[in-house]
């Protein structure tokens, strides 16, 4: 099994292909988080406020960013978390999250991060600073 401490600057760890966005993954996100803005969850909101249709909450996104760090949770922690939203995540999106690895500093790892939609589009980027233990 390989180890995120195993990594070397350009590496990469593997990506994660997400199920197409659902109405339920987003009405389930809206529950969880409080976040029940009707953009995310209703079709006739979401072409009111000039919307093309339903979007994912960013912050889904941006959480979904965390599961590339997720087998290696007895290793360390995520410390920090930046990032940018780049563009829209629809329903049926099918969106890859993508890591590598960018800086070592000690204990931490720094990694370039990033969400692309099936077109190959950035709708998320940031960096994310893990933490060994």
């Amino acid at each position: 099994m390989s180890t995120i401490t195993a990594l070397q600057v350009g590496e990469s760890l593997t990506d994660v292909q997400l199920n197409p966005v659902s109405r339920l993954d987003l009405i389930k996100y809206a529950g969880a988080s409080g976040d029940f803005n009707p953009i995310h969850t209703i079709d006739e909101e979401a072409t009111n406020a000039g919307l093309p249709g339903i979007i994912a909450h960013g912050m889904w996104t941006m959480g979904n960013l965390a599961k590339l760090f997720t087998p290696y949770v007895e290793e360390g922690f995520i410390k920090d978390y930046s990032i940018r939203f780049r563009g829209m995540v629809f329903l049926d999106d099918v969106i890859t999250l993508k890591a590598t690895l960018a800086e070592r500093n000690e204990n931490e790892l720094t990694f370039n991060v990033v969400a692309l939609n099936q077109h190959e589009k950035e709708v998320v980027k940031g960096h994310i600073v893990f933490q060994e233990e």
